[in-house]
This record gives structure tokens, sequence and C-alpha cells, in this order.
């Protein structure tokens, strides 16, 4: 079985609507390659597609990184980047997928991942156990 676009689309759209700070989310599989993206409607966007995509595999390759350190430190729950103008954040769906996201950099991220992204991709987890072709 392949990935379930129709499936990553919604759960995308109805991650989207969730807080209004979220300004882009991406759903990344296991070798940074984005699969979905959406973005707030009405958003300028700060990066370009190909900019996106570039970010997309960054983050995942800082992800594979970090795993080699799990066994002393603890598995990742998700990693942040707060810049001037945006708050990036990337959080582990599975060992084969990755939901990045960017939200208002006035936004308190940890009320937001810890009480409503996490809770959001608990729910969802298990919907995620589809067969990757896209290799």
């Amino acid at each position: 079985m392949g990935i379930d676009y129709e499936f990553i689309y919604n759960f995308s759209e109805e991650l989207l609507n969730l807080d209004s700070s979220l300004r882009w989310i991406g759903i990344s599989n296991k070798y940074g390659v984005l699969i979905n993206v959406e973005q707030r409607e009405g958003l300028n966007p700060l990066m370009s597609e190909e900019e996106s995509e570039e970010y997309a595999a960054a983050a995942v390759s800082r992800y594979r990184t970090r795993v080699k350190f799990q066994s002393k430190i603890g598995k990742l729950n998700y990693a942040v980047g707060r810049y001037e103008n945006v708050t990036r954040i990337t959080v582990p769906i599975s060992n084969d997928y990755f939901l990045l996201l960017t939200i208002d950099k006035e936004k308190n991220y940890d009320d937001l991942i810890n009480k409503i992204i996490i809770p959001f991709i608990a729910k969802n987890r298990n919907k995620f156990h589809f067969e990757d072709t896209s290799d």
C-alpha cells in the first residue's frame, strides 16, 4: 500500500485550522522529501517552494544526526528554531514521517506544541503506517 495522500492532505488541513498562529505545514518522508505542504490562507510565503524543500531535507538530516545520541539523552520530542520573522518546529511523527511547521514569531510555541500539535499527532499516529513508495 502506498502513501494515503488524501489522509495526509486532510491531516495537514485539520492541523492548520487548529490554531491561527500556524503559518505553514509540511509533511516530509524519512528522506526529507515533502509529500504535502499547506499554508495559511492569504499568507505571503517567506521561502520559495525550492527553499522549503531544502529546509525539509536539512531538518530531517538534523534529526537523523540527533538519533545517534538517543540512547544517552532520550528520544527527540521536537526541535525549535526561533528566527526574527518566524518560529520553525520539527516534530517526528514516526520513524518515517516528520511534521515541519512555521508559526508566527509572537506565539508561545511550547503551549502550541504540547497542548495542540503533539496530542493531534498522537491521535493520528497509527494512520501513518503506510509504505512510502516515493524512493
